[in-house]
């Protein structure tokens, strides 16, 4: 078992390390507009960056389980956030949108990794408020971003952006080599999973090795596919929403960077809000009543009626989805079963990625079609979808909280 001191030096990497997970998301979107125009790029290319992000990190996602099993969670880590490292240098050194394009795939790579294995082991660790604190602070990291490229931009450039997210992967690539090798041999719950086969604690909920194959299967695809639209709704409004302040609100840059910080840092200060109490609300409310006012904000986004509504809308739907990915990931050892979980929770964040991406990849072409105005419309379909996927997944596979 980890020390007590040992303990928390590995909590307090794993939040720093999603502080760097958020960064680019927080930046890409706002720097787009500058960096379309440095590149001589169409708007629409922003969705074929993410989708080759998607490509990365969906192919290290269906291997998190054996690969931390085997390695233990800061190798793992620090090989991600050596990736991020190259992915970074990759975006502000690039001379053309191709090798952007082609870089992005790292930057999948190191996501996929960062996610899906501190999500597992967090996750199978069962200790919730830490799940809702790291995913607060990579909402610190998505909420920093667009700060960080605002000011690059209004000093010149976008670039040095890119180059300051560099150092900080790098830095905590050699941090995470540092604890791994001051803790050779001790392995923690969230150092290293359970092994596939042992059996559950008494009294904890029963595997699906009690429910037929079917349902099984039934539940893991519905539980998918909600990580799959969730994902897809807060990627497509924090990447978008800069292209619409300025293109559709007609908004200054710096007033578009400010408006996508508030939706960032919603999410943020509502993550980091649900671990604060000792005892948390329960996981299947937080996401009926994310979901549903995540439902209301898109609805306020698409009526429009002034620029103030609109970037307030943006803000309630940060807030609203805040705690939605977390407690579905919480829920889903409740839902399968320990030993089911720690594989299908990396299949979920491989689909959480692919939803991110290939979602806000078709808003994008059905922005380059039609014109930012479809943003509000894509995000209510996105939200309702949300909701009766969460609404089927509950009655497949109820949770025992």
């Amino acid at each position: 078992m980890l020390t007590t001191v040992a303990q928390r030096r590995l909590d307090v990497l794993s939040l720093a390390s999603f502080v760097a997970l958020g960064l680019p998301d927080g930046m890409l979107g706002t720097a787009w507009p500058a960096m379309r125009a440095g590149l001589h790029a169409p708007v629409s290319y922003l969705g074929l960056i993410l989708l080759a992000a998607t490509v990365g990190s969906v192919v290290i996602s269906a291997f998190i389980g054996r690969i931390l099993r085997s390695t233990g969670v800061a190798r793992l880590l620090a090989a991600g956030l050596s990736c991020a490292a190259v992915a970074a240098a990759g975006f502000a050194l690039a001379p053309a949108i191709g090798v952007v394009i082609g870089v992005a795939v790292l930057f999948g790579l190191a996501a996929g990794t960062l996610d899906g294995g501190l999500n597992t082991a967090i996750g199978l660790s069962g200790r919730g408020r830490l799940l809702n604190l790291l995913h607060g602070f990579y909402g610190v990291g998505t909420a920093i971003g667009p700060l960080v490229v605002t000011i690059a931009i209004v000093a010149g450039s976008w670039q040095p952006a890119y180059l300051f997210l560099l150092v900080v992967d790098a830095a905590l690539a050699v941090l995470w080599v540092l604890h791994g090798r001051a803790e050779t041999g001790q392995d923690g719950p969230a150092e290293r999973p359970a092994a596939p086969g042992r059996p559950a604690a008494p009294g904890s909920p029963a595997g699906p090795a009690t429910w037929r194959p079917p349902a099984v299967r039934a539940a893991v695809v519905m539980g998918i596919a909600v990580f799959f639209v969730y994902t897809g709704l807060e990627v497509a409004a924090g990447q978008w929403e800069t292209s619409y302040g300025r293109g559709h609100l007609h908004l200054s840059a710096a007033a578009a960077g400010l408006a996508t910080f508030g939706f960032w840092a919603a999410l943020t200060a509502v993550r980091i809000g649900l671990a604060l109490p000792r005892r948390p609300p329960r996981s299947q409310a937080i996401v009926r009543w994310g979901s549903g006012v995540a439902l209301v904000a898109t609805a306020l986004i698409w009526w429009q009626p002034s620029t103030a509504v609109t970037v307030t809308g943006f803000v309630i739907l940060g807030g609203s989805l805040a705690g939605i990915f977390p407690a579905l990931i919480a829920l889903t050892p409740a839902r399968l079963g320990p030993e089911r979980a720690q594989h299908v929770i990396a299949w979920q964040v491989g689909a959480a990625a692919a939803g991110g991406a290939g979602i806000s990849a078709l808003v994008g072409l059905a922005i380059g079609l039609s014109g930012l105005a479809v943003l509000g419309p894509s995000l209510v379909v996105l939200a309702v979808l949300l909701v009766a996927a969460e609404v089927l997944l509950g009655r497949l596979a109820p949770a025992r909280e």
